[in-house]
């Protein structure tokens, strides 16, 4: 092991008009910025400012600018930290870690956060979302699940879960995870049940996108979303990108491999800090914060090469 640094890519949720803003001094993250505006049509920085709030978090936008951001702030820190142990990426920031891991292109990776988010959006029949329930233990949201037809999409931690759900069940499901016990039901700012049978065809579609991709083997492991375990090679990559569309991210599977492996630093690249603060609710013991937190990425660099 060179390092104890795992980089953490998050999904979406967070994004807001000007996450691209901080990025504008380095010229390693304006590089990926610039590829970027000839695959979007437009400069990810204009496309952040100009869409609507609620086009921000549709997919076929929001998609492409997470990854976006998130090569970008790669490339300006790169050349300023140690080499990472891992990536792990959340949901669609899966994809941006392979980016980041040197096994995609710029355009390569932008032409398949396009794709997926094309793919989630048809085969969404029927509407559906995703419902953050904390405070219950796996038996019961299990229980819950089996109630009323929904299922698992993630598992953040022993009591918080992420629900899938047609729209249709969304109250009742909200009221009666209140009546178990959640301390926190919330829906989540997404328009489809991701990874969950509902996106059995985006996944089976996805898999045939990823294996006409010049996705190569990533440089740096990158953790598999559906199960923790660290992808070293193409062929492993091509199947757990697509079979995550559909199927339950064990996302405390992923950072109990982080720390089996030896990472005690977590840092995440945004938009957001979302994936920090679950490390330290769960892991209170290890660093971990996001770029979201300082002012600067010369204070991101600083304090990430004090810890390690």
């Amino acid at each position: 092991m060179s390092t104890a640094l795992a980089i953490l890519c998050p999904g979406q949720g967070s994004q807001y008009p000007e996450m691209f803003d901080r990025l504008s001094d380095y010229p390693e993250a304006e590089a990926v910025l610039g590829e970027a505006a000839a695959i979007l049509g437009e400069h990810p920085r204009t496309l952040a400012h100009h869409a609507s709030p609620a086009s921000l978090f549709e997919n076929r936008l929001a998609q492409p600018l997470i990854c976006t951001a998130e090569l970008a702030m790669w490339a300006a820190l790169r050349p300023r930290l140690p080499a990472p142990l891992l990536f792990a990426g959340y949901s669609v920031g899966e994809i941006a870690a392979y980016g980041c891991a040197g096994a995609l292109s710029v355009g390569s990776l932008l032409q398949l956060a396009l794709q997926r988010a094309a793919l989630m959006d048809k085969a969404s029949d029927k509407p559906s979302t995703l419902l953050a329930v904390r405070g219950l233990e796996g038996r019961k949201i299990e229980a819950l699940c089996t109630e009323f037809g929904v299922e698992i999409a993630i598992i953040n931690a022993p009591d918080h879960f992420i629900i899938g759900a047609p729209l249709a069940a969304l109250e009742p499901l909200k009221q009666a995870a209140l009546t178990q016990g959640a301390h926190t039901v919330r829906c989540l700012q997404v328009a489809v049940a991701a990874h969950t049978s509902l996106l059995s065809p985006a996944s089976q579609r996805f898999l045939q996108v990823l294996e006409q991709s010049d996705l190569t083997d990533p440089i740096t492991p990158v953790l598999a979303g559906i199960s923790g375990a660290p992808v070293r090679d193409r062929a492993t990559a091509l199947t757990t990108l697509a079979k995550q569309l559909s199927a339950t991210i064990n996302w405390q599977a992923c950072l109990e491999t982080a720390l089996e492996m030896g990472c005690r630093v977590f840092l995440e690249l945004g938009p957001g800090s979302g994936l920090a603060r679950m490390v330290r609710d769960t892991h209170p013991e290890v660093a971990a914060r996001s770029v979201e937190e300082f002012r600067c990425l010369e204070g991101v660099a600083n304090w990430v090469m004090k810890q390690v």
